[in-house]
């Protein structure tokens, strides 16, 4: 995907969010993570977003951790998460593409790796907000989710803080039914996760057959269940369904 389309990803659910957000109001308690209320949710939001725009706009080369949320009445929350996600997304389309930046995971540029990053961020929590307020979640685009799925698998998981490990090696195969080239193989053991990720025609049944776990799907449904936002049940699964608890488990960012 280009990073103007990362952009508008992300300039388009970070308004569902609000919008849901606004109407759900500030208690509604968000079912992904049970500790949460629309609240959190908000300010957890409107930080990484005002975050990711200090390394967009001023280049910084150093990690950091978001800065503490102002002291919001319930008015002021979402007008407050508006404003970030709009500087955001200025910021980004303003950005030259020889920008210089801390990234904490592979991407062809620093801008690359930011508008990515926060696209799929604002995704995941926009499905939070959706399923707080009770209300259907808006299609994900193929394309961007299949890319979700890679951004976890290759990218994510690929690190020292991904706990999706086991004692023995084991090895998931995950497909998305409706997009190309979107076929991932990742070997579990004691280390981070290592995913290759190939063509997917569904042809190789070598593949799907030496996997201790094949996990197929749309590319929607895998995204959302990877991210631990919709249950495996609606997967055609097949193999050791010990590997689907440990993800739901210990998946979670």
């Amino acid at each position: 995907m280009e990073i103007t389309e990362f952009v508008e990803a992300l300039r388009l659910d970070g308004a569902l969010l609000a919008a849901a957000a606004e109407e759900a109001g500030p208690e509604a308690p968000i079912p992904a993570c049970p500790e949460w209320r629309m609240r959190d949710l908000v300010l957890h939001v409107g930080r990484v977003h005002r975050w990711a725009t200090r390394y967009v706009t001023e280049g910084l080369e150093q990690p950091s951790t978001p800065e503490a949320a102002p002291d919001l009445t319930d008015e002021e929350l979402v007008p407050w998460l508006r404003e970030g996600h709009h500087h955001l997304v200025v910021a980004l389309h303003e950005a030259p593409e020889s920008l210089t930046a801390w990234t904490f995971l592979p991407a062809p540029s620093p801008l690359a790796f930011w508008a990515r990053r926060q696209a799929h961020e604002t995704a995941v929590h926009r499905a939070d907000a959706q399923q707080a307020l009770g209300a259907p979640l808006t299609p994900l685009p193929r394309a961007f989710a299949a890319d979700g799925i890679d951004e976890i698998l290759a990218g994510v998981h690929s690190q020292k803080r991904s706990r999706v490990r086991t004692t023995e090696p084991k090895t998931l195969r995950v497909r998305a039914t409706d997009a190309a080239d979107a076929e991932w193989t990742v070997q579990l053991s004691e280390a981070p996760p290592r995913t290759v990720r190939s063509a997917g025609e569904g042809t190789d049944t070598e593949a799907a057959a030496s996997a201790d776990l094949s996990v197929e799907g749309s590319a929607e449904a895998l995204y959302l269940a990877l991210w631990n936002r919709a249950p495996w049940k609606d997967l055609k699964v097949k193999g050791d369904e010990s590997l689907v608890r440990l993800w739901e488990e210990r998946g979670g960012i």
